[in-house]
């Protein structure tokens, strides 16, 4: 492979780090789909590949991609967003103490509860964005791991990744930040102090709803990183051959998608903030979100298609919205080309502080009018 690390990102990312074939010039990379490899003349393994739940050339040439766009030493995949964050927890001390957003991708929640109801280890939640409740929620030397996402699922809160790092270092803590909806094109949390970055490659990473994924990297040695990479082996949760193709041919487009969703996204934003159905528009490429300052220092390539309605009136009009949409689609995840709507409290369940009037809004590629449109007959025919 050949690495031209002068050129941006985003040439890094469409060329596939100018992964041209040896033998034939193809500018695509191969998929390498084999379970097994067989070893050299001198019984010697060639290029460290053995067995496929170890890993494979696609799946490392996936890796090299996202480690070059991350700015990190370092990156993993694994064949779910979920797979990749218990890792990082399975790999660390029994009864560790970890911290967390209450307002987060609610199944990672709910598994750190579970975890912590069954003993394994002690954790401790904060709200989303609030620096203040992030420092007494941290226990210093007993805290081995800070759990951040920003933006955060559901309400967009953004936490302050370089502020989260300082608190979660002085006390001994190392700090994971999910930038699933800050994809590396607009957000590099390694750069800005984390010492763990992860994605749900499933969403913005890959872009085209046909794999799940998840992606852990990191910009210098960390003690705990071994372990993860042993928890990978054990379990049998290396991203497929196939699976890693796709993904390397979603990161391809990942600037430009991410570019015109930012842009729908923000103009649907400003259209909606004063609409007489709507009650308030959470996206933080508005200068009224409360975490605007802040997005702005961080996503430094756009605010992404991520946002959430409030809808006037109650549940059930929040509802019969996200039934009547005709352009917008009815489905949960987020960060593909299409546009998605979710009324988060019927997926999430109650638990998880979701108002019952809120719409998730995961802004696709389309043509602006027809989402505007779209949106426009069903709050009409809601209500």
């Amino acid at each position: 492979m050949q690495r031209r690390n002068t050129l941006s990102p985003q040439t890094q990312a469409a060329q596939a780090l100018h992964m041209l074939d040896s033998a034939n010039g193809a500018v695509v990379p191969p998929m390498h789909s084999a379970s097994t490899f067989a070893r050299d003349e001198n019984y010697e393994l060639r290029e460290g590949f053995i067995y496929s739940r170890y890993g494979s050339p696609t799946t490392v040439q996936g890796e090299q991609i996202i480690a070059e766009l991350e700015g990190a030493k370092s990156t993993l995949l694994f064949n779910s967003g979920m797979s990749a964050t218990v890792a990082v927890v399975e790999a660390l001390p029994m009864g560790a103490h970890v911290v967390a957003q209450s307002m987060m991708y609610h199944v990672g929640l709910n598994w750190l509860n579970r975890q912590a109801s069954r003993g394994v280890i002690g954790f401790d939640s904060f709200e989303a964005g609030n620096l203040a409740a992030l420092e007494a929620a941290i226990k210093p030397g007993q805290t081995k791991l800070v759990w951040i996402e920003t933006p955060a699922n559901g309400d967009w809160s953004i936490t302050d990744i370089k502020a989260a790092s300082r608190l979660a270092h002085a006390a001994g803590a190392i700090l994971m930040c999910d930038s699933t909806a800050a994809p590396p094109c607009t957000t590099r949390p390694l750069e800005l102090g984390a010492d763990i970055s992860f994605h749900s490659a499933t969403k913005y990473l890959n872009g085209h709803s046909d794999l799940t994924a998840g992606v852990l990297s990191v910009q210098a040695d960390l003690p705990i990183w071994s372990e993860i990479r042993s928890v990978r082996d054990f379990q049998g949760t290396v991203l497929p051959g196939f699976e890693a193709w796709l993904l390397i041919r979603g990161l391809r487009t990942l600037f430009v998608r991410y570019d015109q969703a930012s842009k729908n996204a923000l103009a649907l934003a400003r259209h909606f903030t004063s609409h007489p159905a709507i009650e308030r528009v959470l996206y933080p490429g508005l200068p009224s979100h409360p975490g605007h300052r802040v997005a702005a220092a961080q996503m430094t390539g756009g605010f992404g298609g991520m946002m959430s309605l409030l809808v006037r009136g109650a549940e059930g009009r929040a509802l019969a919205t996200a039934k009547g949409c005709r352009v917008f689609i009815p489905a949960t995840s987020l960060g593909g080309v299409e546009s998605l709507i979710e009324h988060r409290r019927t997926v999430a369940g109650p638990g998880h502080g979701i108002p019952g009037n809120l719409l998730r809004l995961s802004i696709g590629i389309e043509a602006m009018d027809d989402l505007i449109a779209d949106l426009e007959q069903a709050l009409d025919r809601a209500g």
